[in-house]
């Protein structure tokens, strides 16, 4: 089962912010035998995703020398009882960091409709084990050669 839910980072500005997308398909794994009558998007997989892509922000501002542990989430809003079928932007903002700690914030967006938001996210850093690979997955996890030319550094 793949377990990233963001499909791209479209665009990303190191220590400032992080753009992707996610498509939200009724073939998602989540949905298998669990929602068979009226599929609708677990609010958690809102929040996992705008978590995931603003730690891999976390992540390349300090260039790969660590990870990144979500720690505490508030002020979480979800719009209730959507369906599958439907494309996200999910936009992080990263609003300080240092070498423990970052605190940050993320929203999704349909059409320019927020969907999810979080006020307040806070990771916990951890020395990384190998920087190389994690550079590595960040390159085949963010979408390859399209996110190089995007990025401001």
């Amino acid at each position: 089962m793949r377990l990233l839910f963001y499909d791209r980072i479209s665009g990303l500005v190191p220590g400032e912010s992080i753009t992707g997308t996610k498509t939200f398909c009724l073939s998602e794994e989540y949905f298998r035998k669990h929602f068979s009558k009226e599929p609708l998007v677990p609010g958690v997989i809102f929040l996992e995703a705008m978590a995931q892509l603003l730690g891999w922000l976390v992540i390349h501002t300090h260039d790969f020398n660590l990870s990144a542990v979500m720690s505490l989430v508030e002020d979480v809003r979800m719009a209730p009882a959507l369906r599958p079928g439907f494309s996200a932007e999910i936009t992080g903002r990263l609003l300080s960091t240092s070498k423990s700690d970052s605190l940050g914030s993320a929203r999704m967006t349909v059409d320019g409709a927020e969907i999810a938001s979080i006020g307040r996210i806070i990771y916990v850093h951890s020395g990384a084990a190998d920087p190389e690979a994690l550079r590595a997955l960040f390159r085949y996890y963010g979408g390859g050669g399209a996110l190089r030319a995007k990025t401001v550094e």
